[in-house]
């Protein structure tokens, strides 16, 4: 059976919610399947890998997956999306065949509070990535720990700010909610205008810095809109996607879309 993404709509859709798994007939090929919703959702985290459990899953890595299925997993991957856990593989069914198998279960993170993230004044002095950290739920190890930024930063002829290559040290290549695609070196197509662009999104808005200090740690935030708007924001990169994360009022928030947050890998490893 061909697997198309409008018959894994239907299939997701008919889970139970707020969780659910669902054993699929024999001739879907379990592998199309993972690799259909990595299209979707990134590189996946493996729990079970031929019958055996990541000794390291916990509630916050998928554990629940594996509870739902009731220890019957063969092989199973696991994507964060929003507030859900989404899992696929080959599980044994109550009779012990292996078939493919699709599941889903909530998913939440230890996110600060909306409410003291937006008190907090602009350029307060806080980790940043620690919060990011949080917000997303992020537990992998870091993606770019070797990164090596002198030759990076001997390239574009300037430093970077430091949260900002710790963001890609820990994140690697990927999205935050798969929408805010964090940059692996920054874009110089806006240098003339004293601007160093550090993200983007699907709606073509670029997220730079305004390069205006001798102090790339002291660069602040400025968002070039689609239409060719520069909107500037006092506040550093990590904090700015904090705050687009978790603040409704935001001019760029992404607070409407999703209750709880994510980064989206688009590589296993680095």
């Amino acid at each position: 059976m061909v697997l198309t993404q409008w018959m894994l709509n239907d299939l997701l859709n008919g889970l139970t919610a707020p969780s659910g798994s669902l054993y699929l007939p024999p001739d879907i090929d379990p592998h199309t399947l993972v690799e259909s919703l990595a299209d979707r959702h990134g590189a996946p985290r493996t729990l079970v890998l031929e019958g055996f459990t990541d000794p390291t899953v916990d509630d916050s890595r998928g554990a629940v997956l594996l509870d739902l299925l009731e220890g019957r997993g063969v092989t199973i991957r696991v994507w964060a999306y929003g507030d859900q856990w989404i899992g696929a593989g080959t599980a044994r069914d109550a009779e012990g065949v292996v078939r493919p198998v699709l599941a889903t279960a909530p998913r939440r993170t230890q996110a600060p509070r909306a409410e003291a993230l937006v008190r907090m004044p602009a350029g307060a002095d806080e980790d940043w990535v620690g919060q990011l950290i949080g917000i997303t739920g992020w537990t992998l190890p870091p993606r770019r720990p070797d990164a090596d930024w002198g030759r990076t930063e001997a390239r574009l002829g300037t430093r970077l700010p430091g949260d900002y290559k710790r963001m890609v040290e820990t994140f690697g290549e990927g999205a935050f909610d798969a929408y805010l695609a964090l940059n692996q070196e920054p874009w110089t197509d806006l240098r003339e205008h004293g601007l160093l662009v550090w993200a983007g999104t699907e709606h073509e808005d670029l997220y730079c810095w305004r390069m205006d200090d001798g102090d790339p740690d002291r660069w602040h935030v400025a968002v070039q809109t689609f239409d060719g708007r520069v909107v500037p924001f006092d506040c550093s990169a990590a904090e700015f996607v904090c705050r687009i994360l978790l603040d409704p009022s935001h001019p760029f928030t992404m607070a409407h879309y999703f209750d709880t947050h994510w980064f989206m890998n688009y590589r296993e490893s680095e």
